[in-house]
C-alpha cells in the first residue's frame, strides 16, 4: 500500500510523548495523532490513536483501545519501522519536521463492514470498520441519523478549545482527503449498512414464521382426538 508520512516533534521535554505522526494513504486517506513515545530505557515506541472505552481492567482503571491499527505482523513492522526511522532522523538532525514522500498517489483499495444497531433516545444506527488492502483497519466509523438521511461520522476527538458558541469542537482522527474519495467511501459504507439492514429484517421475519409455524404445529398436536 502506498502512503506517506509526516512527522512532527513535541516541543515539550517533559513529556513521554516526542513526536506525531501522519500517514496518508495514496493521498486519500489520513490518519492523525500516530505518537512517538519514549519507552523504559529512551527507547521510542508507536502508539496508535486510541479511544477510552467503558471497559475496566483488573485494577478497575479506564481501558483504552486503539480507533485504528495494521492487521498484519509484516505491515505494522514496515508502518512502525518507518516512523521511528523518521524519528532517528529527528533526533540526529533535529528537525522539528520530517517526511517519508509516497512512492505513488494509487487510491488504496478497501472494504467495508457494517453493523447496524438501534438504541432508544441515541442517533446512533450502526459502527462501520474499513479495510485497507487487508493491511490496515480504521474502527469506530458510526452510521448516524440525520434530520432527513442516514450520515457517516469518522472516529474524532474533543478538542481543547472550544467553539465560538462555548461549545465543544471535534476533530476528527481518521478522514477522507479529496471530496471523490469521501463519496466514494461514506456511499460504500451506507450501502452497506442498508444491505445489513434489510438482511437482519429478512432474519428477523423468518424468526417469527417459524416461531408462529411451530405454535401452529403444537395447537395441532395437542387438538388430535384420542384413540
Amino acid at each position: 500500500m502506498e502512503y506517506a508520512i509526516k512527522l512532527n516533534a513535541v516541543n515539550n521535554p517533559d513529556a513521554s510523548v516526542r513526536a506525531f505522526a501522519t500517514v496518508t494513504f495514496g493521498e486519500s486517506f489520513k490518519i492523525t495523532n500516530v505518537a512517538v513515545v519514549e519507552g523504559k530505557g529512551n527507547k521510542p515506541f508507536v502508539s496508535m490513536p486510541s479511544f477510552k472505552s467503558k471497559e475496566r481492567d483488573e485494577h478497575n482503571q479506564a481501558v483504552y483501545k486503539d480507533v485504528c491499527n495494521p492487521i498484519t505482523k509484516e505491515f505494522r513492522e514496515e508502518l512502525y519501522g518507518e516512523i521511528l526511522d523518521l524519528y532517528a532522523e529527528m533526533e540526529q538532525t533535529g528537525k522539528t519536521e520530517v517526511v517519508k514522500e509516497a512512492e505513488g498517489t494509487q487510491e488504496p483499495d478497501f472494504t467495508v463492514k457494517v453493523t447496524p444497531f438501534e438504541r432508544e433516545g441515541r442517533n446512533v444506527l450502526g459502527i462501520a470498520r474499513i479495510y485497507f488492502e487487508d493491511s490496515f483497519v480504521v474502527g469506530n466509523v458510526s452510521i448516524l441519523k440525520g434530520k432527513e438521511k442516514e450520515f457517516v461520522a469518522m472516529p474524532s476527538y474533543k478538542a481543547k478549545q472550544s467553539g465560538k458558541d462555548g461549545k465543544p469542537q471535534y476533530q476528527d482522527v481518521c478522514f477522507p482527503v479529496t471530496k471523490e474519495f469521501r463519496e466514494k467511501l461514506y456511499d460504500t459504507i451506507l450501502e452497506a449498512y442498508k444491505q445489513e439492514k434489510e438482511l437482519a429484517a429478512d432474519q428477523s421475519r423468518a424468526q417469527v414464521a417459524a416461531q408462529a409455524q411451530a405454535r401452529t404445529g403444537s395447537r395441532q398436536q395437542q387438538e388430535l382426538p384420542f384413540h
